[in-house]
């Protein structure tokens, strides 16, 4: 008997399986009107997340419920505006945050965290406290002491190099919101670093992306975060020198040197 072929998924199959925006039809030479709407409503969204506030007393709010005390640090990009025209405003401390760090005590620690509002402060606002929740458990399984969690705002990625650097901190985990998209306004990335200093690149880093509730959980994001801290601190390399082989979801969520941030 002749097995038969395996019929083909419907274009109804395959729009169950991604977000993306696939067979949409159309109405004469254009979309048709659902779809078009939906278009502009993610776009809205996005434009939005890009734009919102970052809720720095929030944050702060959330990690003191944890019994962390967090420091508070900005960039040199004094607005919203500046920071989207000039990236290179938000990988610099302003000189009142440096001297701040620099008197703060806080010295040589194994692993700091950085918390910054990137390029969707709403991912930030939503989900950073909750994923260190899940975090610092993971670490002190591993020995590790997160010792110092800083809250920076106007931040890009390589900011997290001079405030670790400033610190002194062997590792250092910067949570930051991703470049939305028309699926994800609020996609959480992590970027760790292995001696941060200013200088390094997205090469030295191991990037976990896509940390949101349709996404990377809060539970594996911070399964994976923990893995590469403790191996990056045992082998003293982050970057395209480590592969995360932490047995998780597909590699495609945590990748070394991926760029979703604008660093």
């Amino acid at each position: 008997m002749t097995t038969p072929a395996p019929s083909s998924p419907s274009l109804p199959d395959l729009r169950d399986l991604t977000p993306a925006r696939i067979g949409l039809g159309r109405s004469g030479a254009s979309l048709p009107t659902d779809a078009l709407l939906s278009f502009t409503l993610d776009h809205a969204r996005a434009r939005d997340a890009v734009h919102a506030a970052f809720d720095v007393s929030g944050t702060t709010a959330g990690l003191a419920g944890l019994g962390i005390t967090s420091h508070k640090v900005s960039s040199q990009a004094p607005g919203r505006r500046d920071y989207l025209r000039r990236p290179d405003l938000g990988r610099m401390l302003d000189s009142a945050s440096r001297r701040s760090l620099e008197g703060c005590g806080i010295t040589a620690c194994s692993c700091a965290i950085v918390i910054g509002d990137g390029l969707s402060p709403t991912a930030v606002n939503v989900h950073a406290v909750e994923l260190i929740r899940h975090l610092l458990p993971r670490l002190a399984a591993d020995g590790i002491d997160a010792g110092a969690v800083i809250v920076a705002s106007g931040a890009r990625v390589a900011l997290g190099d001079e405030i670790g650097a400033i610190i002194g901190a062997r590792m250092l985990v910067m949570l930051i919101g991703e470049r939305p998209g028309l699926s994800v306004p609020d996609s959480l990335g992590a970027y760790l670093t292995f001696a941060p200093r200013i200088g390094l690149t997205d090469a030295d880093r191991n990037c976990i992306s896509n940390i949101h509730r349709a996404g990377l959980s809060y539970p594996e994001g911070a399964s994976r975060i923990s893995w590469l801290v403790r191996e990056g601190l045992a082998r003293q390399i982050t970057g395209v020198a480590l592969k995360d082989e932490s047995g998780g979801e597909s590699s495609q969520n945590a990748l070394p040197g991926c760029d979703k941030s604008d660093t």
